[in-house]
């Protein structure tokens, strides 16, 4: 069981070529029980590692689930801890986002940090509404901010447009975005960024609570303007709700990963 814990989506991705279908097979799978009676957490190799009743806990790919803090470390055990009678990794986020930056970006940041640069070149703060004029003003009041600080702050001046049709975004803007995204070279940092820009649609947002500048709540706010505004419209449907609290559940995840591996 403890071998089996973290291989589920290795061996979902063998039940069927067909992602839908896969899909489908996974979530009938049966959940592995809760085998451990304490999650804790230890020293190890200058490193904080996970332990289950004394045990190291294993990435997919068999490597320990040790991370640089004990805060980081303690997210992970007390999501163990929180399971009860099985083991859901759905509700673990914390977690799945460690066993990536072990597992993968640890072995090429860069690539992640080009992908995070990416989504800059089409930031969701640069697409802005043409109507009705209640929206324009409320995502100028809201989203202005963090563009004029990417441009004070980064040097990075970002173009804005109206609706959806592709602005190239000057190479100036981009090269500077790319040196603070440089910065960052741990990765679980790395790994948590990555997480917050596809969950937010921001690049600039994700390096903007990277860096301080807005909470992890703000952003999550901010980044749902469009979404809050049709709600307040149209009323909110339940499976779509459902949805952004599971999204909601790993941007905070990823927004404590963040600060726990900074933390001193």
């Amino acid at each position: 069981m403890r071998n089996d814990l973290f291989n589920m989506d290795k061996k979902q991705d063998l039940s069927d070529p067909d992602p839908v279908r896969r899909a489908q097979i996974q979530s009938k799978m049966p959940l592995p029980k809760r085998f451990y009676k304490e999650a804790a957490v230890a020293e190890h190799e200058g490193m904080f590692a996970v332990k289950l009743d004394g045990r190291a806990v294993k990435t997919p790919a068999r490597q320990t689930l040790a991370l640089p803090t004990r805060a980081a470390a303690q997210l992970i055990a007390d999501e163990f801890s929180a399971q009860d009678k099985e083991i859901d990794p759905a509700r673990m986020p914390a977690t799945r986002l460690a066993n990536t930056a072990i597992d993968g970006i640890v072995n090429d940041p860069q690539a992640v940090l080009e992908d995070v640069l990416r989504f800059a070149s089409s930031d969701m703060l640069c697409y802005r509404a043409g109507s009705p004029e209640r929206l324009v003003n409320r995502q100028t009041e809201l989203w202005d901010p963090l563009i004029d600080w990417a441009a004070l702050n980064l040097g990075a001046r970002f173009v804005l447009a109206e609706g959806v049709m592709h602005v190239e975004q000057p190479r100036e803007a981009l090269g500077a975005f790319s040196v603070h995204l440089g910065q960052f070279n741990d990765p679980f940092a790395i790994a948590a960024l990555h997480t917050i820009t596809t969950l937010t649609g921001s690049a600039i947002m994700a390096l903007a609570v990277a860096k301080g500048e807005i909470s992890g709540d703000e952003a999550w706010r901010l980044a749902h303007v469009d979404e809050d505004w049709t709600i307040e419209h149209w009323g909110e449907d339940a499976e779509a709700a459902a949805r952004r609290a599971v999204r909601e559940r790993e941007m905070t995840a990823a927004v404590k990963m963040l600060e726990a591996v900074s933390a001193s």
